[in-house]
């Protein structure tokens, strides 16, 4: 069982990875102010000593805590700290994403730090604060108390001292020689509030965050979520794992952290595209460094690939297509990646297949290494990737008929493969999508898989290749793609399993989502004059041994129009054909005779 304490963004987000689990788990805040909805989860309010803690965590099993409190609540964390040393719990601290600490601004320790040459502050560090201020009203220095405008915060703040003129709520302003503030995040309005004091050319003082030392920290959904499943396996039925994009990018940082600093960690920290940093396994070798691909429990041939990468100095890097983020940074393809041979990608043919959103991680994440004293000498860099066996790889992935040849792509949009993500596989559609637009094809013929797909195109045999396209269990999702990219002409072919879900309205014929619906094919047969048994039947192509020949057709149009009903709203604008298939590769049925 795992234990979190929220009260937070970070609390929320918490919220969102445990949920994925659909195991239970507790969700602890001091106030019980905080809105929120659970559904594996179970809430519990109020603050707890360490004999509370210690007896909650014995009585419920807890084996894992997730710390996602404010930064600021040190006396927790300190609690959380003894509880997990005495029971030897593990736990997994969710700190905030911190902006650099600029030194034009005055950083403090504590309040008494707060510089008295001061006349006027607006203190924006919460109603918890303001007694440990009074000294410095003590002393003549105006202070107006920014807090959340509800009554229990106003009521702490009376209680306080504070007086109502004092007080203004958020997002109010008021003026002041210099604002106070807590180091509190990008979460916690930190950036906000600091271009708020620039904007009215207020002093800014920043009181530091407290130094915490648990040994698991995380900074985002995505290294919570990888965390979690190191440290208690059984919580997720199914692992995540890593993109070739955050692989490439790992085996990239690698190899310049030992070109530049001579070191050869076993684990370099890589920013995802969210902002937030993980932790990714490397190793080296001569010349190179690499990461072993792991895709969790998302079905993928290129588990377990070497992703690998070197990165050398150039003094005068060619400038072309191949640079990215700049002239000082050139990104090549080597061995086992593929080549984009069609337009419709993010880069035009003749490119390393190497995608938009893994060019960017790998350019933010070697800025930071590669020090200004080498570009202002004039010096470039070359990062060149590579995967031994990617050519051999690629034959079995949708590369071929995207027109990537000769090798792996090296994609990813979030940096994190979540097991049969419905997002990778969605997008992996949408990028078909693109490529059957820029073959210049004005229709889009769109399939469950290989199967159907040998049987749909010799209906269309001028059609290029890539005009064909599988939505495996996505059908509606595929359709507003269509919608999106402004296809006119769209054919649909579908054989009898997903026919019958889709004629329900299942739009996601996955069967985690639904199963056959025996009444409702009952339905349809009785529509189609039908009228026999199928209480036996496992699967829906049986009824193609059940239906007479001289109804097939009526049956095929009742499923085809009950089709047509809920597809057709998905693509306003264009011509929707849906054609019904059986096991032979025959066309049972179709809504428009001319295809």
């Amino acid at each position: 069982m795992i234990l979190v304490f929220g009260g937070t963004t970070e609390g929320r987000k918490a919220v969102e990875v445990l949920e994925e689990g659909g195991s239970p788990y507790f969700y602890s805040t001091k106030t019980g102010e905080q809105d929120i909805t659970l559904h594996h989860g179970q809430r519990i309010d109020g603050a707890l000593d360490v004999k509370a803690m210690l007896a909650f965590c014995r009585e419920h099993d807890i084996q894992l805590i997730v710390d996602a409190a404010h930064p600021f609540a040190s006396h927790l964390h300190q609690t959380i700290a003894e509880v997990s040393e005495e029971l030897n719990i593990h736990v997994v601290r969710y700190e905030r994403i911190y902006p650099p600490r600029d030194p034009n601004f005055t950083w403090i320790d504590d309040y008494s730090q707060i510089p008295t040459d001061i006349h006027s502050l607006l203190a924006t560090t919460g109603v918890q604060s303001i007694s440990k201020l009074k000294p410095l009203e003590a002393q003549g220095v105006k202070i107006v108390y920014r807090i959340l405008n509800r009554e229990s915060s106003i009521d702490l703040a009376r209680q306080q001292g504070a007086t109502d003129d004092q007080l203004c709520f958020y997002p109010q302003m008021v003026e002041a020689e210099a604002m106070l503030m807590k180091e509190s995040g990008e979460s916690g309005g930190f950036s906000e509030k600091i271009a708020e004091a620039k904007e009215r050319g207020m002093r800014i003082i920043v009181l530091k965050r407290p130094e915490l030392s648990f040994k698991h920290c995380v900074n985002g959904p995505y290294g919570l979520r990888r965390a979690i499943e190191k440290l208690l396996p059984e919580f997720y039925p199914l692992h995540s794992g890593l993109t070739t994009g955050t692989c490439a990018t790992a085996a990239a940082v690698a190899a310049t952290t030992r070109l530049t600093k001579g070191e050869t960690p076993a684990e370099v920290p890589v920013v995802l595209p969210d902002g937030e940093t993980i932790r990714v396994a490397v190793g080296y070798a001569n010349g190179y460094a690499y990461c072993i691909k792991e895709a969790g429990d998302d079905p993928d041939v290129t588990n377990g690939i070497e992703v690998r990468a070197s990165v050398e100095p150039s003094y005068s890097p060619t400038p072309g297509p191949s640079l990215y983020g700049g002239e000082w940074l050139v990104i090549e393809g080597g061995e086992g990646i593929g080549r984009f041979t069609l337009p419709g990608f993010d880069f035009p043919p003749g490119e390393p297949a190497i995608n938009k959103g893994p060019r960017e991680m790998i350019r933010k994440n070697l800025e930071n290494l590669i020090t200004p004293l080498h570009t202002e000498r004039g010096r470039g860099w070359v990062c060149r990737l590579s995967v031994p066996k990617g050519a051999e790889i690629a034959s079995r992935t949708f590369n071929p008929r995207l027109g990537i040849e000769g090798g792996i792509s090296i994609i990813g949009v979030s940096g994190i493969v979540k097991p049969f993500s419905e997002e990778a596989f969605i997008e992996s559609i949408r990028k078909c999508m693109k490529v059957a637009q820029a073959s210049g094809s004005e229709r889009v013929v769109i399939n469950s898989g290989g199967k159907s797909e040998r049987f749909v195109k010799a209906l269309y045999p001028d059609l290029p290749q890539q005009a064909f396209v599988q939505y495996g269990n996505y059908i509606g999702e595929t359709l507003k793609i269509a919608h999106e990219l402004g296809f006119k002409h769209v054919t649909l072919g579908v054989m009898l399993g997903k026919a019958v879900k889709l004629a329900e309205g299942q739009l996601d014929t996955h069967s985690r989502r639904g199963t056959m619906n025996k009444t409702f094919i009952r339905e349809m047969l009785a529509k189609a004059g039908c009228d026999f048994d199928i209480s036996q039947i496992t699967l829906a192509r049986e009824l193609w041994k059940m239906i007479p020949s001289g109804k097939l057709d009526d049956f095929a149009q009742t499923i085809i129009r009950h089709c047509e009903c809920h597809c057709k709203p998905l693509l306003p604008d264009g011509c929707l054909t849906i054609l019904l298939i059986d096991d032979d590769g025959n066309i049972i049925g179709t809504s428009n005779k001319t295809q």
